[in-house]
């Protein structure tokens, strides 16, 4: 999983660029996050997986100090396989620490928690409510509510396997949703007795059942075109395409965290050993967000180096929109680095002046 993680995120790494033109020089310099937070849930269930999904892009990215925060168990132990995966990921420091507690050490930083730039990291209710509260303070990558998978599949679909994939999603929280619209309303019904049939083996029957009953839902929808636009609108973390050609409706997908097609790429393998990180936007925020990346974890420095040339072809343009604003101090710091009102008129006249204004006389251009 770690390396397969790896090489799908190396295929994300921005570069730092530097243009070095006839006005001067232009650029952006890449630089990563001095120290990171990554918040690791644990309580009820241990996610190495979680772990490597974060810590992985951050190591990528180069990020300097790659913090975790996760709860341990009752005894103060942290699992093994977490451990374990905090040594394959190349994270510097673990702090045996959760919920909302575990957020303000990471923005405010203790006698033994170090305080770090960004928070990443999915968690419960108090987890979220923390991360919001010290944003401002610290970057925190998203609010994450619960996790969602929505289900799009015709009457082709085996509906065992769509059942086991709503069953897998509701076994995350009771607040989890998983969904389903089908084109057809025999698959509806299938599926919904291969979940009555599936269920009572399973070792989370309780939390799916409540999950199921609170937030999961089937639908009959009358085509694929109706299912994606009802899609978009919701904006689901996981659109899992269960359809004869899954590649067909993707053109159409404008929101979603992650899209999985066809039967072979249940979420699931997402969710563990696929590549692409599965912290993923979630609650609609899919319209506006991306799943974690390599680029959270850098920030962009510009570059500004004109030379006299470039002070004189663009300094008219910047004293003309600084005079626009009443911003008479920004048009006397260009004046004042040897820019005459002459000179002006006459870098905007060859600058700008297109050939149809070549018949109209300098001067007339000087006085307008």
């Amino acid at each position: 999983a770690a390396e397969r993680i790896e090489a799908f995120h190396r295929r994300q790494v921005r570069q730092s660029w530097v243009d070095f033109g006839p006005q001067g020089t232009l650029g952006q310099v890449v630089r990563p996050l001095a120290r990171v937070g990554l918040y690791v849930p644990g309580g009820t269930a241990a996610y190495p997986s979680s772990l490597l999904m974060s810590a992985i892009p951050a190591r990528v990215a180069g990020v300097g100090e790659i913090v975790v925060a996760t709860p341990p168990g009752r005894e103060g132990a942290l699992p093994p396989a977490t451990l374990a995966a905090a040594q394959v990921a190349g994270v510097h420091r673990i702090v045996k620490v959760g919920g909302a507690q575990a957020i303000g050490a990471l923005a405010y930083g203790t006698a033994s928690v170090p305080r770090v730039d960004k928070i990443f990291g999915p968690g419960n209710l108090f987890v979220a409510l923390a991360k919001a509260r010290v944003y401002g303070q610290v970057a925190v990558d998203q609010i994450a509510g619960p996790t969602e998978t929505l289900i799009i599949a015709d009457d082709g679909a085996d509906p065992a396997l769509v059942a086991a994939d709503l069953l897998a999603q509701a076994e995350h929280d009771p607040l989890a949703s998983a969904l389903l619209l089908t084109t057809s309303a025999a698959l509806a019904e299938r599926v919904r007795d291969a979940i009555e049939a599936q269920l009572p083996a399973l070792s989370r029957r309780e939390i799916i059942a409540a999950s199921l009953a609170a937030n999961g839902g089937i639908a009959v929808v009358p085509d694929l075109e109706t299912a994606v636009a009802l899609a978009n609108d919701y904006a689901p973390e996981h659109l899992c395409l269960l359809v004869r050609d899954p590649w067909a409706p993707v053109a159409s997908v404008r929101n979603a965290g992650g899209i999985f097609l066809g039967e072979a790429s249940a979420e699931v393998m997402g969710d563990y050993v696929a590549g692409p990180s599965h912290v993923m936007p979630t609650g609609g925020t899919a319209r506006f967000s991306s799943p974690l990346n390599v680029e959270e974890f850098v920030k962009v420095i510009s570059l500004i180096g004109l030379n006299g040339g470039g002070l004189r072809a663009l300094g008219p343009a910047a004293i003309t929109l600084a005079e626009c604003e009443g911003l008479t101090a920004h048009a006397a710091a260009v004046r004042r680095r040897g820019l005459r009102t002459q000179d002006s008129v006459n870098a905007v006249w060859e600058t700008l002046g297109p050939a149809s204004w070549r018949s109209v006389s300098q001067a007339t251009f000087t006085e307008s």
